[in-house]
């Protein structure tokens, strides 16, 4: 009886033990999927989303709100002229496309490694007064 005991408390033991080995190895797979993906172009998972304080002045001043980001993120055309896939520290993406209200806009978006940064946002077709931090150095 203490043989058959010992024996299934072995197998119970190598078969939790395969399990976990198999949950790492996929949660590895995982992550190295991950930052392949982001390094194949522009990556559209809005969960990664940060704002710089210029980006939230210009949405402001310019009536462009959270969810347009995310429409033009989600479905938006990338704009391979505005675009700079080598730009540092971050590649740069210009995507573009309409809002739910009709905004012709353009987003540019810097995908970092662990998280990607809406830099700044227009309205292609109207132009809008702004007087964000920086704006100054540029005139």
């Amino acid at each position: 009886m203490n043989t058959k005991k010992a024996g299934f408390i072995f197998l119970l033991i190598m078969a939790l033990a395969i399990l976990l080995i198999n949950k790492y190895k996929g949660l590895n797979a995982e992550t190295k999927v991950e930052k392949t993906v982001r390094k194949r172009g522009f990556d559209r998972r809005i969960s990664l989303l940060e704002y710089t304080q210029h980006a939230r002045c210009r949405m402001e001043c310019r009536k462009i709100s959270q969810n347009d980001i995310h429409d033009i993120m989600r479905t938006g055309e990338v704009n391979y002229a505005k675009t700079d896939v080598n730009d540092k520290p971050c590649p740069t993406y210009a995507v573009q496309g309409y809002s739910n209200d009709g905004q012709h806009l353009r987003v540019i978006f810097a995908q970092c490694e662990t998280e990607t940064k809406v830099v700044t946002c227009y309205d292609l077709e109207k132009d809008f007064e702004c007087n964000c931090p920086g704006d100054e150095k540029k005139k």
